[in-house]
């Protein structure tokens, strides 16, 4: 089974196809997508990436045993199991003719129509117009060959479906309105069966269709293209009128800097969304340094360091603790789906880990488990409340804050960072455990 780090920035939508397909074979892999780990327009740029990934472009993969890979369908294709694949040679074929299609007759029209809606790109009535069209023409495929069908290949989800939904994602939730998508009922039929399948939910959260067409906000697109340096303001008369011929050749023959490595355009789209407020900006500077617990807690024995370490510098004014449990135990099944349940959550909070710890376990054994653990948050609020997009999962968790205090406390953070220990509240053997930092 494959095993690996996929590098990406938050919300890529290519990065998506190889998530999901993981959540569907199994594959073990760990999302990049964040500093320290990954910096977007820095890590990629570095030597020792390009070494790997010579075009700097991200998603890109690097198995544990050392296999890289770049372009999103490959990655993809690699991290799938056989029935996403096409399990007969007929099969393989039809996927790999939607990922094609998906590539050469979705992204371009999509991309024409939504990035000027996102104000990356500038607003182009003709090509606009144009990729409406082509848009019609894409869903009016789909939708006659789903007509008889609920999936692109055969009965169960494949790459195809994964491929093609992902593609599809940012004009579902962009620009086609409900007067626009009710000529193609079993096109949108077939959208949403996908996006609400669990594995699709675990990496994209709850899909909202659009509800009114986005529009090209000229605004928008000008605040988001670079400033340029207001020029010095001419001088009247004088000496610094008339300036030396030869001082201007020689600023002619000045070369220009070279421009930076430019994003393709869906990777500019996605990364160049504007930021959203910090929920935490209103709060005072802690003394307590996350980054340097984590520090210890990555590289430094978690008993004798990482521990005492944290309850040597814990600011218990300016940081909380929190339990989690998970609330339906009784449908876990096998392990491997459980574990992905957390890293499928933990994926969707890349944006929080700034600012929260967690160790979070799996008890117990197939089809007799349950799910708990230790979460550290800035402030004294659960913070999945401050941020909508923080709220996909946690409601399948009970919470209770601890007295950061209390020996109960101090109990269940030295089991949940050291994964050893009684566990008596939880009774369960330790199975697994996964760690967001």
């Amino acid at each position: 089974m494959a095993a690996g780090t996929l590098y990406t920035y938050p919300e890529n939508w290519r990065a998506f196809k190889a998530q999901i397909a993981a959540q569907y074979s199994g594959a073990r892999l760990k999302v990049a997508s964040s500093s320290p780990a990954f910096t977007f327009g820095q890590t990629n740029r570095t030597p020792a990436f390009l070494n790997n990934f010579p075009l700097g472009k991200v998603p890109a993969y690097q198995g544990d045993d050392g296999f890289c890979l770049f372009e999103s369908n490959a990655i993809a294709h690699y991290l799938s199991n056989d029935a996403l694949r096409g399990a007969t040679p007929q099969a393989a074929a039809q996927v790999l003719q939607w990922v094609s299609f998906a590539d050469s007759e979705i992204i371009p029209p999509a991309s024409a129509w939504v990035f000027p809606t996102l104000g990356i790109m500038q607003f182009n009535k003709q090509a606009t117009e144009q990729a409406k069209e082509d848009v019609k023409r894409v869903l009016a495929v789909l939708n006659q060959h789903l007509n008889t069908r609920t999936f692109l290949v055969g009965e169960r989800v494949s790459l195809a479906d994964i491929t093609v939904a992902c593609s599809m994602l940012w004009l579902y939730k962009q620009v086609l309105e409900p007067s626009f998508r009710q000529s193609y009922p079993n096109a949108t039929r077939w959208f949403t069966t996908c996006v609400n399948q669990p594995q699709f939910k675990a990496v994209l959260g709850e899909v909202k269709l659009c509800e009114k067409m986005a529009q090209f906000d000229a605004k928008k697109f000008a605040d988001m293209q670079p400033k340029k340096e207001t020029p010095p303001k001419k001088e009247k008369g004088g000496k610094e009128a008339a300036k030396p011929q030869e001082k201007k050749e020689k600023k002619k023959e000045e070369k220009k800097p070279a421009p930076e490595e430019e994003m393709d355009d869906c990777d500019a789209a996605l990364a160049a969304e504007p930021k959203a407020k910090d929920p935490f900006a209103h709060l005072p500077k802690s003394s307590f340094v996350m980054d340097e617990f984590k520090r210890k807690y990555s590289n430094e024995d978690t008993m004798t360091v990482a521990i005492p370490h944290f309850w040597e510098h814990f600011d218990h004014e300016g940081y909380s603790i929190w339990y989690g449990q998970y609330k339906f135990p009784e449908e876990l099944t096998l392990t491997f789906k459980s574990c992905n349940l957390i890293t499928g959550m933990f994926q969707r909070l890349d944006k929080l880990r700034k600012n929260a710890f967690a160790s979070v376990i799996l008890f117990g054994t197939n089809n007799d488990s349950s799910i708990s653990g230790i979460w550290i948050f800035r402030g004294q609020d659960l913070a999945f409340t401050l941020s909508q997009d923080w709220q996909i999962d946690y409601e399948s968790y009970d919470w209770r804050k601890l007295d950061s205090k209390s020996e109960e406390c101090k109990t269940m953070v030295k089991e949940y960072f050291a994964w050893e220990g009684d566990f008596k509240h939880v009774g369960k053997a330790f199975n697994q455990g996964k760690i967001f930092k």
